[in-house]
């Protein structure tokens, strides 16, 4: 039952409490260049959930051959390989949204999430627990990049996914876009606007 109570909070934590984005601020970089769309976003956020839960198992399979002194090396080949296989699988079944992504999925590679997850709990954990916490801090991750995406594609372009949700009669009316919204800067003010709403919904997540 402690096992089920442990591996329920690894998988969940990252959702809200731990969240790496809103809450640890890392993966900022990639919030600012992919949430202009929802489209993008969503692919980019379900790369990062694969990426980072292979790679979890993976390393946490091999974490006793590693040796110390060559582990971040060790990390980032398993990483390296797993975005180039997602980078494949993109070209050939979503080449548009692969485009859009552009050099972003290759930044993976890169992504302090990963790089902070495989060091800090891969390397010490078992394979299940290891996929969970991946798993776990990849919806996190994207879940951040999906709201965020929303509201930009939303108040700055009337769509989502592309398909136009304001009506056109508020247009006629006088409606404009707001294009500040695509701009990469207003991502930091949405993302600012989820981390000031979840601190005040978690009190103990309040510097003192």
């Amino acid at each position: 039952m402690a096992e089920k109570v442990k591996n329920s909070a690894v998988f969940f934590n990252p959702l809200s409490k731990d969240n790496p984005v809103i809450v640890q601020v890392l993966g900022i970089c990639s919030a600012l260049a992919v949430t202009a769309k929802l489209e993008p976003a969503i692919v980019m956020g379900i790369s990062v959930i694969a990426v980072l839960a292979f790679a979890s198992v993976i390393i946490s399979l091999i974490r006793k051959t590693i040796p110390v002194n060559v582990r971040i090396i060790v990390q980032l080949v398993v990483v390296a390989a797993l975005v180039v296989i997602v980078n494949q699988l993109l070209e050939a079944y979503a080449y548009d949204v692969s485009r859009q992504l552009s050099v972003f999925v290759g930044l993976i590679i890169t992504n302090c999430i990963l790089m902070g997850r495989l060091e800090a709990f891969a390397m010490q954990n078992r394979p299940w627990p290891s996929f969970l916490d991946g798993v776990g801090n990849g919806l996190g991750y994207a879940t951040i990049l999906v709201i965020v995406a929303f509201f930009r594609e939303l108040l700055g372009s009337g769509t989502l996914l592309g398909v136009q949700v304001i009506p056109q009669a508020l247009y006629d009316a006088g409606y404009q876009n707001n294009g500040l919204m695509i701009l990469p800067p207003m991502a930091l003010v949405v993302v600012a606007c989820i981390i000031w709403v979840h601190r005040a919904r978690n009190k103990e997540l309040q510097e003192k």
